[in-house]
């Protein structure tokens, strides 16, 4: 039988199972920050693992007393050449407790993480169980890898199975079911954020000479940053994204600030974040030894700062016309009837720990960027098992 026929046939009769399961994960509050309930949700894949049969390993990472990180890694198939189907649990918090009780409406299911990911980690997880249950034969495994704080950079989660050497283990390609709104991501923005902590001297302000400003000083610091800005925001990105203005390299000031004891007092602190996003084309190690720079001139006039390294990853990109590529977009034209285009992520995602590797990777999901992480977050459900379809029938070619 054609292959896509049989594992139509076989999604078709899991539909309720897959939906179920989607309800069940969204239904857990698993927020981070700060690490809410990571060990219910990844209990939660667990069961539906062990009902599949699918043998897994739950790795926890040393370190996280308070709230422990948890990730899963399974295979199915034989062989070492790997395919990986990488999600992550964890969400964003949620607007209000009402999101955390998933309901349908009108072939839509709302709740917070519907969009992204956790419809799709069922997609993936279901994708892998159609293949095993139609017996197709795959000249290699499928890979599933579902981690924890995707949503904070991947401290907890892809970075420390990055460190011990089980992130992409003799991987050759990557899917990620990120939200991306009907087309394939195959690049992403690096990102580097800081916080900027500058010290002054408490005073009167009838006596404020006998103090020494740090909201009057951070704007020193912010003034040199903008010379910065003002240079690295003529730089463009030569992948795909719309609208065309958002091809312009981004270092943004600001984004939180906070300083000051009162109105009437000489500020002896203040504080602000600095978030670099850096196309494919450029470096992390390079913007991050120039906004360092910046910052140890300034430290050289005279300015007391410290700086905070809060977060900084790699950008990475991979031709439309890998080989990979070509094989997923034929594969989602032969589901949807619709070619899709591919284009560069806006912001951060996991495809770059597997790109550092050499491993062409890829984000294409069911859900809509737009809804993602609002109130109304939604995923519509024909398109879980849309994508479902897509990843088993994509597995079957590119480990034909």
């Amino acid at each position: 039988m054609d292959h896509q026929l049989a594992l139509t046939q076989a999604l078709h009769a899991h539909r309720a199972h897959i939906l179920a399961f989607t309800q069940d994960l969204v239904s857990i509050p698993s927020e981070n920050p700060p690490g809410n309930h990571y060990r219910e949700g990844v209990d939660r894949i667990r069961i539906e693992l062990d009902r599949l049969g699918f043998a897994h390993q739950l790795i926890e990472v040393p370190g996280f007393s308070e709230r422990p990180r948890y990730n899963l890694l399974s295979f199915c198939g034989n062989g070492q050449r790997s395919l990986y189907f990488h999600g992550h649990y964890d969400v964003v918090p949620a607007q209000s407790r009402e999101q955390f009780t998933p309901r349908v409406e009108k072939g839509r299911l709302y709740g917070r993480g519907a969009a992204d990911m956790k419809a799709a980690v069922a997609a993936m997880i279901y994708a892998a169980h159609l293949l095993k249950e139609c017996r197709i034969p795959l000249n290699g495994r499928i890979g599933l890898c579902i981690v924890a704080d995707e949503e904070t950079g991947g401290q907890g989660g892809s970075r420390y199975l990055d460190e011990i050497g089980l992130l992409g283990k003799d991987g050759f390609a990557m899917i990620t079911p990120e939200p991306t709104s009907g087309v394939v991501w195959h690049a992403n923005r690096g990102a580097i954020t800081l916080r900027i902590n500058v010290e002054g001297k408490s005073a009167h302000v009838g006596l404020q000479h006998q103090g020494i400003n740090a909201f009057e000083q951070m704007l020193r610091v912010a003034t040199a940053l903008q010379s910065l800005k003002a240079e690295v925001e003529k730089r463009k990105t030569t992948y795909r994204i719309l609208p065309e203005s958002a091809a312009h390299s981004i270092l943004m000031l600001g984004g939180r600030v906070e300083g000051g004891a009162n109105f009437n007092v000489v500020p002896e602190f203040c504080s602000f974040t600095v978030e670099r996003r850096f196309n494919p084309e450029e470096d992390l190690e390079t913007e991050k030894a120039a906004l360092l720079g910046v910052l140890e001139k300034l430290q050289a006039q005279g300015i007391k700062l410290d700086v905070e390294v809060l977060q900084e990853g790699c950008s990475s990109g991979v031709s439309a016309e890998h080989p990979v590529a070509l094989t997923l977009a034929e594969t989602i034209e032969a589901v949807t009837g619709k070619r899709p285009t591919f284009e560069m992520c806006p912001g951060m995602l996991e495809t770059r720990w597997y790109a550092r590797k050499g491993i062409p990777a890829f984000a294409y999901g069911p859900g809509l960027l737009e809804v993602s992480h609002g109130p109304q977050e939604f995923i519509e459900i024909e398109r879980i098992y849309q994508h479902a379809l897509v990843y088993a029938l994509a597995a079957t070619r590119l480990l034909s």
